[in-house]
């Protein structure tokens, strides 16, 4: 098997959706610092409106609650292929890690749902991991 060389530094780029200023600060460094290129949205309505502009999305990262729209409501507008592709990764972050919002996001197709605080290197190659299933 022949390895895939690296992308880019900044050419995969990933929508970070929190409303809490502290969290999207983290996770844009995070990413910035994986070598993502990092768009941010400060509640739902604005990332799905970034959805509808039409950039493109390696992967989409967003909190579960935020005003406006919910990540849930993002996941379901990525997976109707609402601006980008269907297939597009989405992993919920939320402090509310209740098994009914777990199941949800799962059926509704999130890749992965995970509760905060998290462990950046465990976010990082989770992402890394579900990037690399494509």
């Amino acid at each position: 098997m022949i390895p895939t060389p690296s992308p880019e530094p900044g050419s995969r780029r990933v929508l970070v959706a929190d409303d809490e200023p502290h969290i999207r600060r983290i996770l844009t460094t995070l990413l910035r610092n994986a070598g993502f290129g990092v768009d941010e949205a400060l509640d739902g309505a604005e990332a799905l409106a970034k959805l509808r502009e039409g950039q493109a999305y390696d992967f989409i990262l967003t909190d579960l609650m935020m005003p406006e729209a919910s990540g849930l409501d993002i996941l379901r507008a990525v997976r109707s292929g609402e601006g980008c592709q269907r297939e597009t990764p989405v992993i919920i972050l939320t402090a509310k890690g209740q098994d009914t919002d777990r199941r949800e996001a799962f059926a509704e197709g999130a890749n992965d749902f995970l509760t905060k605080p998290f462990s950046p290197k465990k976010l990082i190659a989770r992402i890394e991991e579900i990037l690399s299933e494509d």
